[in-house]
This record gives structure tokens, C-alpha cells and sequence, in this order.
């Protein structure tokens, strides 16, 4: 295994779209939303000790869930979990888990990813994170990974790719798109040059920090600054004071939408990022009417057909005469709702924090 390989894994989102089981204090990367035995955070750590050493991986999170990562992620060093204050989107997390890595060795190749996605085909994703952390080390690139797009989808970002560039399997990178409308997905399925933005991203230590300097500037001396703290005990007193002073940004728009060294990796290893209640319903097993009930200890429906049940093991549930919806129930809150509405569940968070506060949160 190679020792200059290293792994990011980004834990810091509350995952909204899937309250109420995830809630602020306990957001869906720390919880078994699919029923396999493990939650989504330990299943990707799980996958990126098959690519680099169990001390190369880092996971960069709020604050508030440091304990979390403790507890489902046990062999996890102090100083391989990195506390965010405040949220700040990916630059600053990504900022932050590079240069520290850089301190630590400068040869360093790094893959960035989220923490709650699903990967079916675990020896196709290491397979491609393998062949992409050795491009990166061989070229100064970044580089992200594309899905193959199975449909016109509008709940996902898209890349545009031209030429082969490197290694006859990199495409240059022509234009990003963010969740386009559904008419405008159908263009990009039929041109048949757009890939779906994973989320996914390599590079080495140094195409990064470079990146960093030429576009954002000053979020590169708020973290280099603190070059002489990483991997010491004013380490989070210093992380800290760089957070209150960065602005509120995306890596793919500060940094990717941006260079002229990125380049996509076409990839198929089953990939879903688990967005919505929709996704999970989708991978889940179905009863032969298409109603997928996690867990269906106690749940019995009449007359009832393609509904996403997730209701605690110990309640007994029975639905009659419901079609389409999807029904949870979690945390002392239940949530009725038509699955082609599930995009309002985030309105509704919103509400309910304005009518009663964060208890429900």
C-alpha cells in the first residue's frame, strides 16, 4: 500500500432532506439508513483502507461530532479527526485537511469524499480512486469523478468533458453544471458528453495548494498561515481563527469551475449519493406491489403500493388505502408526505425550527 496516499472524508453536513431521522445532532452519516449493520461513515472508511494506510485517513467534521466519530470510527487518532466551528462548505474544509496533510508530507496524493455516499461496487471504486492518486502524482491535475448518467436526472450536478487528455482515460474538463432543469438534463443525457458530478475529487498535495493560491487567494494564507500549527496542540486554537475568516464557498465553484488543469475520470461503480428519501427508496428491496419498509418488523399495509416506510423496529404500523408517499417516523416526530413533494421536506425543517424551535431539530 502506498504511504503517500492519503484519504479526506468530509462528515461536516446535517443531511436536512432526510429529517427526521437525521437530525442536527445526529445527521444521516452517522446512521444505518439503508439497514446493512453499518452507517454510511464507517462503511467509507471501510473502503479507504483498501486504498492507503489506516493513519492516512482523515475525517474533517463539525465540531459537535467529534464524539460521534469517535464512537463509530474507533481506530481514528485525535489528529486524524479534524473540527470544523463553524460550517463553511467544502473550500474551507477542503483547505484545512490539505494543508495539514501537506505538513505531514509534502509527496502526498489525496482523495477528497463525501461521508454519506453509497458505492455498490466497492473493488471498481478502489480500482479507479488507485488509478486516479497515481495520474495525480504523475501530472499536475486535478481531478474529479464522473458518473455515467443513467437517466435525466435534476438532483445532481453535471461536467461537460472534451479531448482524452491523460492516459487515454481523462477527459479535460469543459464546464460544470449545477442541478440543471429536467429539460435541459435530457440535452446533456443525448449530447452524450456530460458525466454526473460525484462529489469525488484527487490530487496531489502540492496541484491543490497551488490551485489555492492562484483562485482563492486569500482562504490559502488564512490556512498557510497556520503551517507552523498543524499536527501541534494550538492546531484547533488556529484552525479556528481561520474559520471565522473564510467566505462561505464550494470547491467546484472557487477552485474547480475555475483551473485549467482538471480533468474527469468517466467512472461505474455504483454510485448513488443518497440525496433523498427518492434515492434510498430506489436501492431499497420492495414488496411485489413496489413498497420498500426499513425495518418491516411491524409494518402491515392493505391496499397500499410503492410508499418508502422507515418507522422505528418496536412500533406497530398499519397504513390502508396509500400509494406513492413516504412515511417516517423517528425522534418523536412523524413525517407524512407524496414522494414526488419530498424536495419540500427541506421547507419544512425550516418551518417547523421557526414554529418550534430546535427540539425537533
Amino acid at each position: 500500500m502506498n504511504k503517500n496516499y492519503y484519504a479526506i472524508i468530509m462528515a461536516g453536513g446535517i443531511g436536512s432532506r432526510f429529517w427526521p431521522i437525521s437530525r442536527t445532532s445526529h445527521p444521516k452519516q452517522f446512521i444505518d439508513i439503508l439497514g446493512t449493520g453499518k452507517t454510511l461513515i464507517q462503511n467509507t472508511y471501510d473502503r479507504f483502507l483498501k486504498v492507503c494506510p489506516k493513519e492516512n485517513i482523515f475525517v474533517v467534521t463539525n465540531e459537535n461530532y467529534t464524539d460521534l466519530v469517535k464512537i463509530q470510527l474507533p481506530d481514528m487518532a485525535d489528529n486524524q479527526i479534524l473540527t470544523e466551528p463553524v460550517m463553511r462548505n467544502t473550500a474551507p474544509c477542503i483547505a484545512y485537511g490539505c494543508f495539514k496533510i501537506e505538513s505531514i508530507n509534502p509527496d502526498a496524493a489525496i482523495v477528497v469524499a463525501p461521508s454519506d455516499h453509497l458505492i455498490l461496487n466497492e473493488a471498481a471504486f478502489v480500482a479507479t480512486i488507485e488509478k486516479s492518486l497515481k495520474t495525480a502524482t504523475d501530472n499536475n491535475c486535478l481531478i474529479t469523478l464522473g458518473i455515467k448518467p443513467s437517466r435525466p436526472d435534476t438532483g445532481y450536478g453535471y461536467i461537460q468533458y472534451t479531448e482524452k487528455a491523460i492516459n487515454k482515460d481523462f477527459y479535460k474538463v469543459k464546464t460544470f453544471t449545477e442541478k440543471p432543469t429536467l429539460e435541459i438534463a435530457k440535452t446533456f443525457i443525448q449530447s452524450g458528453d456530460f458525466l454526473w458530478n460525484a462529489g469525488i475529487f484527487v490530487w496531489s498535495a502540492k496541484a491543490i495548494i497551488r490551485a489555492f493560491e492562484q483562485y482563492l487567494p486569500e482562504m490559502n494564507d488564512i490556512f498557510a498561515e497556520a503551517r507552523p500549527h498543524y499536527n501541534t496542540d494550538s492546531e484547533k486554537t488556529h484552525v479556528n481563527q481561520a474559520y471565522m475568516q473564510c467566505t462561505n464557498i464550494s470547491i467546484d465553484y472557487g477552485i474547480m469551475e475555475k483551473a485549467d488543469n482538471v480533468y474527469v475520470l468517466p467512472s461505474e461503480f455504483g454510485w448513488s449519493d443518497l440525496g433523498t428519501w427518492a434515492s434510498i427508496y430506489e436501492l431499497a428491496d420492495k414488496d411485489y406491489v413496489g413498497n420498500a419498509v426499513i425495518p418491516a418488523e411491524k409494518v402491515i399495509m392493505y391496499d397500499s403500493s410503492n410508499c418508502m416506510v422507515n418507522v422505528p423496529s418496536d412500533k406497530l404500523v398499519i397504513l390502508q388505502g396509500l400509494h406513492d408517499y413516504i412515511v417516517v417516523e423517528s425522534n418523536n416526530t412523524l413525517l407524512i408526505c407524496p414522494r414526488d413533494q419530498e424536495q419540500n421536506v427541506k421547507k419544512v425543517v425550516a418551518d417547523v425550527k421557526q414554529q418550534f424551535g430546535t427540539k425537533y431539530i
